[in-house]
């Protein structure tokens, strides 16, 4: 069974891109929020094995939506994504419990390779 992932980004481009790298490569994207509310909401619904998370967002950021994710399920894997320039948010999100960060603009080859690595494949 593929691993079933939700993507978590403000911009519909960004979403599509990371459904584009992952569909290619054998995962089944099981849904989209963009905004954390969103995000809260569709990790209940949903239960997917992982989820690629925008860190800054409206509504409510990356970084509180993972939060409120680790207290629902502490098992949940959370990959951040950042444009560049946000260590600061990046720290913040690790302590908070994310498994792993990508930077935008993404490189199919290093999300494959933080998912993999996160799902222990």
């Amino acid at each position: 069974m593929a691993n079933r992932i939700l993507i978590v980004d403000d911009a519909a481009f960004m979403r599509m891109m990371v459904r584009d790298i992952l569909t290619k490569n054998g995962f089944e994207v099981v849904g989209e929020a963009q905004d954390g509310a969103q995000a809260i909401e569709k990790y209940k619904e949903l239960h997917p094995d992982l989820v690629t998370m925008d860190i800054t967002m409206p509504e409510m950021d990356g970084i509180a939506a993972l939060k409120e994710i680790k207290k629902m399920d502490p098992n949940a894997k959370v990959i951040m994504c950042s444009a560049m320039g946000q260590q600061a948010m990046v720290i913040d999100a690790i302590q908070a419990g994310a498994k792993d960060f990508i930077v935008k603009p993404f490189q199919s080859d290093r999300v494959i390779e933080a998912i993999n690595k996160t799902l222990g494949i």
